[in-house]
């Protein structure tokens, strides 16, 4: 319970509220008085709230007429048991919504004390990693110090091999003087060997001059004679696609011709069939003429006119 909160105080304050027409809650009572825990002040009107129906009860018997007709004291009953009922009601309401808070106060405690777990956790994960690099850390280093170490021993053998090869770098030098001197006896050799033979390849380039000349001049020769080929076989060519087109264009006619006579024969052939029907058509005609001519005539039968039909041709 929180210091200077009493039972009396949040009983006055919450009578205080309900007769100025507004329904006590916990943050209504705590601004009235000023102070108090939520938790500690919503017990206290939980208190209130179950003794209120026997504070008004006795209340009633205090405000009670003795003289008062019985109708106007029974009116009065109802009406008190009415708003004791009321009364109830919204205590009932005003419990669950005080409920309500404590269940959402409770959730968020939880919650801070997950949160609160899970900072726990990543700080003593947090630990474990920092210990983990120290230790990784520490590790590295002495593997630096003996690298440093490693290659301070390779620095002194690489000291004392520089110093072998200085050594051998003095005697190639005097190796290299020796074949100097030499390299220059050789190369005087080779000069006057060298004049010699371009003594003798400028009298070779000599005759080969006159032979690439003479080659040339013969070689302009054959091609003016392919030239001469060339512009022959091109006017040959000429003369025989010309020829050729001129050919072309006669078969082409000749055959546009032979189309056509092609076409008149045909012609021909139709007529020529339909007359040779023609004398047989005629035959039969004159034979059917002759018999009719022929036939005696049935007494007082008039004379039948003969008639012929040719076919046409």
């Amino acid at each position: 319970m929180a210091k200077g909160i009493t039972q009396e105080q949040v009983d006055t304050a919450a009578d205080t509220l309900l007769q100025a027409g507004e329904r006590p809650t916990v943050e209504r009572i705590r601004a009235f008085l000023g102070t108090g825990s939520p938790n500690t002040v919503t017990r206290m009107l939980e208190v209130w709230w179950q003794g209120l129906g026997a504070r008004f009860t006795a209340q009633q018997v205090r405000m009670a007429l003795p003289e008062a007709p019985t109708a106007v004291a029974d009116l009065a009953g109802q009406l008190w048991e009415q708003a004791l009922i009321a009364a109830q009601a919204q205590a009932q309401t005003d419990l669950a919504d005080i409920r309500a808070a404590l269940d959402a106060e409770r959730t968020d405690l939880q919650n801070a004390q997950q949160a609160a777990s899970a900072a726990e956790t990543a700080a003593a994960a947090a630990a474990e990693t920092a210990s983990q690099a120290q230790a990784l850390a520490e590790a590295r280093l002495a593997e630096s110090q003996r690298l440093i170490d490693q290659q301070a021993t390779q620095l002194a053998d690489l000291g004392r091999q520089r110093d072998a090869l200085a050594e051998q770098v003095t005697a190639l030098d005097q190796a290299a003087n020796s074949l100097r001197d030499r390299l220059q006896v050789q190369e005087t050799a080779a000069a006057a060997e060298r004049d010699n033979w371009t003594q003798h390849v400028r009298t070779v380039e000599d005759r080969a001059h006159a032979e690439v000349d003479r080659a040339r001049e013969e070689t302009k020769a054959m091609r003016r004679e392919r030239e001469a080929a060339d512009r022959e076989h091109a006017g040959a060519q000429k003369t025989w696609r010309q020829a050729l087109d001129t050919a072309n264009a006669a078969a082409a006619e000749a055959r546009r011709e032979a189309a056509r006579e092609q076409a008149r024969a045909q012609a021909l052939e139709q007529q020529l069939a339909k007359l040779a029907d023609l004398p047989a058509t005629l035959e039969a005609t004159l034979s059917r003429a002759r018999t009719s001519r022929t036939r005696p005539a049935k007494p007082g039968a008039a004379p039948r006119r003969a008639t012929s039909k040719a076919k046409p041709g």
